[in-house]
């Protein structure tokens, strides 16, 4: 593997965890707009990285999923919040939690108009956006040589591809994901059903990723596809 390639995943690792953390943040700062300022309080509402990275989900298995896979997913310490202090109880926690993949969307979406403007060939950025998705950093690597527009698309390509994942899989409905809360926003469900959810809801998850890995893998490429077409 060449140089240009340890640098492209290097990026490629550092976009993940900074994603991530702009993702936990926005749920802080909407949860500040609404009344409680529980984040603000624990030093969170900030993206030094120090305090937001979770060992085990921003570097141990991003790290060790990228090496046995060529793709790695990661997380980090969740921002606390706390939503009896919300000046609205039937919608706040809602709003909180959209605020992350929200804040995940806005940059996928800036990123691809920003790329659109890139002079750069349609069959250059077919061939990155390729790389990426197939995790090809050799392929990529001699792609973008010697042309700063196209290192620069392909950094863009890669903040789109970790904020569209981030965004529209954290919208999933089960616990812990942020789709949940929307979930029990929206329909009436008792508090005890409620908490077995959240008890049980990781491995609901596990199960649903499991069964249903075809349908999620094909919705979470349209969605990448729809950002990238902006971008070409």
């Amino acid at each position: 593997m060449d140089l240009n390639s340890v640098i492209l995943i290097g990026f490629y690792v550092l976009i993940l965890i900074y994603s991530i953390i702009v993702h936990e943040v926005s749920h802080g700062f909407v949860a500040l707009w609404l009344g409680d300022a529980t984040a603000k309080y624990s030093g969170r509402l900030n993206f030094n990285p120090i305090s937001h990275i979770d060992i085990w989900g921003s570097i141990i298995v991003p790290l060790a999923m990228l090496v046995t896979t060529g793709f790695a997913f990661g997380w980090a310490k969740p921002v606390p919040y706390n939503p009896y202090n919300l000046r609205n109880q039937k919608w706040g926690p809602a709003m909180v939690a959209f605020g992350g993949p929200a804040s995940n969307i806005v940059i996928a979406l800036v990123s691809a108009v920003l790329a659109k403007f890139i002079m750069v060939p349609v069959a250059v950025k077919a061939a990155i956006i390729t790389g990426i998705s197939n995790a090809s950093w050799s392929q990529i690597s001699a792609t973008v040589s010697g042309s700063f527009g196209s290192i620069f698309f392909a950094l863009l390509m890669i903040v789109i591809f970790w904020n569209v994942l981030l965004a529209f899989f954290n919208l999933i409905p089960f616990p812990p994901l942020d789709g949940s809360k929307l979930l029990f926003s929206v329909f009436p469900i008792r508090t005890g059903t409620m908490a077995m959810l959240e008890q049980y809801g990781f491995i609901l998850l596990l199960l649903f990723i499991i069964v249903f890995s075809g349908p999620l893998g094909f919705f979470l490429t349209k969605m990448l596809s729809i950002f990238y077409g902006i971008a070409i």
